[in-house]
């Protein structure tokens, strides 16, 4: 939904404001009908009579949509899907997790804060929704303040707002008693407080209060809102949790919440979504989960990257029903769930090539796309059953046949699926022990990462590589989490590669690409040849930061479930610094020679790489999917060329296909600095189903 925040009240007369109603609508938020004509007319193909079906009205209406579509320039022979970007992660949010609508706003906003956007537009969506007599339940935090302070005075008749968590007497303006006050005085309802602490010294204590006609009746009303608005808090130790005071530091030290991930009107939940048991909740005094979930329309308003796994944990659980948050977060969600969609085309970044109307469909060799990770697998192990199998029970949990052993620290690496040979090719003896496999361009999930780390542990510790994508930074984290308390000790190396991601000085920001090979060489062999799990972190980093990647892209590739390009580039175009899944670039020019492209790549390089004359690389030219091996031998002549005038020796070449992107043409040059040390590990033997050496 391009520029939500202007988009909201749209068309709804001449104030500006939503009119009230005769009666409760579902929430529907498609307020620019031009937006979504259009993208059902270019992106669904649909006819203008379907999509008269579609959005449920005339035909007459649709003609007319489009065309003032086409007179703003939102519907061409390409269609812009940066203004649909929002619309798009929405859309794809709503279906993974069943909402009734979700609305997300771009993720940078003209230097307001996340929270004061965030929290106008659930005012904007809440001031659609409240109708003449409503009860309203509100819970606490910066968010809702916001949200309570942008609410216009609607002035309608028998509003109530209420209160749902006990309250606090901490010095911070988003208590439950502030939140509930403001927003009923924003609104001239009536404000239902709960006269009661939100965590109180005992279960006796709890059940007395409870039980007092007061809070017993005040309580009544809380169960009977008919709409709750709420903030998601994550457990992490800068969040809001450990600021309000409704929760004592000591308290939450507690082992029970250990595995909590998020915090709902004061009760918290795991990863999954599971309410967290333990002494703290029946201390509490609120609304429990399971009376939450009863209320009929739910929405919950949060975002922001530190919120990201608290919020993936209560759409897992359901508690809400709506959705408010940013591009940015729920783009990281939807990933962390293995939804495909939601990279290239989600990010709304390019362009996506139109013809007559209809997207330009690819060609795939393919089943059904909803198959084509396990059927892959299945050729796999077919071809190569002397080098990988399938743990049982978890199919994308694949183990080397030959690596892992007692003693041996074991090396778990992972991530989408699109990229072969890239994770899977390089699971067996003196490299990766397991590799855990996620949809096309998607996280795998915590599960098969957890039994990928148990199937190769051997006592002395497990080292996770990936790279730095922020589903696979979430899902490993919790796999991690989940190892922990199985007494498996788990560390991380994420490797950050791609020198065009970010610049020096955010280095840590950067993404992992090719260079992921050099990575995963040396410190298997490092771990083949039993160093400890100090010294396997400690090589694995020292690789890390000596490896560096630039690509350039000449074409899209497509994703197998939608078989149409996840971005444009024209017939004489090629884009420096591409990411693997679509990443915008540095920069987009006219396609230059081999070498000028070549020289372009390795002047980025030579920038960040601190290798003088006598130094010794060893380098890897690889294709993105379709660029054939006549032409990276093309760019390899020039590389050789360029270290051989600069003084710098080459100790290892390798040319082909290591780190794909699908059928995508184009290709990186990877250079690894090494020294005496890394030279041994990556001259070490190994032998994997798609890669040996020694």
């Amino acid at each position: 939904m391009a520029n939500m925040n202007s988009a909201i009240a749209r068309r709804s007369g001449n104030s500006g404001r939503p009119q009230p109603a005769a009666a409760p609508v579902p929430l529907r938020f498609r307020d620019d009908p031009l937006l979504w004509a259009g993208w059902l007319y270019a992106h669904d193909g649909m006819t203008q009579n379907e999509i008269a079906k579609a959005m449920g009205i005339s035909r007459a209406t649709v003609n007319n949509y489009l065309a003032e579509a086409r007179s703003r320039g939102i519907v061409t022979l390409t269609m812009e899907t940066s203004r649909l970007s929002e619309f798009m992660i929405a859309q794809a949010l709503m279906e993974r997790f069943d909402l009734s609508d979700c609305i997300v706003v771009p993720s940078a906003g003209e230097g307001r804060s996340l929270i004061d956007r965030l929290g106008e537009t659930g005012a904007r969506v809440l001031e659609r929704l409240i109708r003449p007599g409503d009860a309203i339940g509100i819970s606490w935090g910066r968010t809702m303040i916001s949200l309570a302070r942008n609410i216009s005075h609607l002035r309608l008749p028998d509003l109530s707002v209420v209160q749902v968590t006990g309250g606090s007497t901490a010095p911070v303006d988003f208590t439950p008693e502030l939140c509930v006050s403001q927003l009923a005085t924003s609104l001239g309802a009536r404000s239902i407080n709960i006269s009661a602490p939100a965590v109180v010294s005992s279960p006796a204590v709890r059940d007395i209060l409870m039980g007092e006609p007061l809070v017993r009746d005040q309580f009544e009303m809380a169960r009977k809102t008919d709409k709750i608005v709420f903030g998601i808090c994550s457990t992490r130790p800068e969040s809001s949790i450990h600021a309000s005071g409704l929760i004592q530091r000591e308290d939450l030290k507690h082992p029970s919440l250990q595995r909590s991930t998020a915090v709902i009107a004061g009760r918290f939940i795991d990863d999954r979504g599971k309410p967290v048991r333990g002494p703290l909740d029946d201390r509490t005094i609120g609304l429990t989960l399971e009376e939450l979930r009863e209320i009929k329309l739910r929405i919950a308003v949060a975002g922001g990257a530190e919120k990201t796994t608290a919020i993936l944990a209560a759409l897992r659980g359901r508690y809400a029903n709506v959705l408010i948050t940013d591009a940015d977060t729920g783009h990281s969600i939807l990933q962390a769930e293995g939804v495909p969609e939601s990279l290239g085309m989600l990010k709304g970044t390019r362009r996506t090539q139109v013809q007559g109307g209809n997207l330009v469909k690819t060609k795939k060799l393919i089943n059904d796309a909803t198959n084509i990770i396990e059927e892959m697998l299945d050729g796999m192990i077919a071809a190569h059953p002397k080098h990988l199998r399938q743990l049982e029970g978890s199919p994308r949990s694949i183990v080397a046949v030959d690596g892992p052993r007692e003693g041996k620290v074991g090396i778990v690496v992972g991530g989408g699926s699109g990229h072969e040979p890239t994770f899977v090719g390089y699971v067996g003896k003196g490299l990766a022990d397991a590799c855990a496999i996620g949809n096309v361009f998607a996280s795998p999930p915590p599960d098969p990462i957890l039994e990928c780390t148990k199937a190769v542990d051997g006592g002395a510790g497990v080292l996770y590589l990936y790279g730095n994508y922020a589903g696979d930074v979430m899902n490993f984290d919790m796999a991690a989490e989940m190892a922990a308390m199985e007494n498996i000790e788990v560390r991380t190396v994420l490797s950050t590669d791609d020198v065009a991601s970010a610049p020096l000085d955010q280095k840590e920001k950067r993404r992992g690409v090719a260079g992921n090979f050099f990575i995963f060489k040396v410190t298997g062999a490092a771990a083949d040849k039993m160093w400890s799990m100090d010294e396997c972190e400690r090589i694995a980093k020292k690789a890390n930061s000596r490896t560096f990647t630039v690509g350039v892209a000449l074409a899209p590739c497509s994703l197998p479930q939608t078989l149409r390009h996840n971005f444009e580039l024209g017939p004489t175009e090629m884009e420096i610094g591409m990411g693997i899944h679509g990443e915008p670039g540095v920069t987009r020019e006219p396609l230059r020679t081999a070498d000028e492209v070549t020289d372009d790549i390795l002047e980025r390089i030579f920038a960040e790489m601190d290798a003088p004359e006598g130094s010794k690389v060893a380098v890897l030219v690889n294709s993105l999917g379709s660029t054939p091996l006549m032409e990276l031998y093309v760019i390899n002549r020039r590389v050789a060329e360029r270290l051989e005038r600069k003084g710098i020796s080459v100790h290892a070449t390798w040319v082909g296909t290591y780190c794909s992107s699908l059928e995508m043409a184009g290709m990186s040059i990877t250079l690894i600095h090494l020294d005496d040390e890394l030279t041994e590990l990556l001259d070490h033997p190994c032998d994997c189903a798609m890669f040996r050496a020694g």
